[in-house]
């Protein structure tokens, strides 16, 4: 599914707009707060949920090269974070709805 797809149909609010999200794929996501657990797990084209909110997160997308990153409960993402996201053309989103909601919804589009 393309990214902007799914967040019209999950009504994300994208933080960063420098970034191009109508090419993007996403073949599956990942949800943990851990960020050794994601390098070991996620995959690319993964959507990745989280409440991490620090630039290391941009480091970890970049390296698995992940289609985009969702911060759950409202949580917005520090300025650098941002800044860093959008030099690597990472797509930050955010949503009022806690990762277990999330999950299940993007579960329902995906499969």
């Amino acid at each position: 599914m393309k990214l902007k797809e799914l967040q019209e149909k999950l009504n994300l609010q994208l933080l960063n707009n420098e970034v191009d999200i109508t090419s993007k794929e996403v073949s599956w996501a990942y949800c943990s707060d851990l960020l050794s657990d994601v390098i070991a797990n996620i995959e690319a084209n993964y959507l990745w949920i989280t409440i991490q909110k620090h630039p290391n997160i941009i480091a970890v997308a970049t390296l698995k090269d992940i289609s985009g990153i969702i911060l759950t409960n409202n949580t917005d993402a520090d300025p650098e974070t941002l800044s860093k996201a959008n030099e690597n053309d990472i797509p930050v989103f955010k949503t009022p709805k806690s990762s277990f909601e999330i999950c299940g919804e993007i579960y329902k589009l995906l499969t």
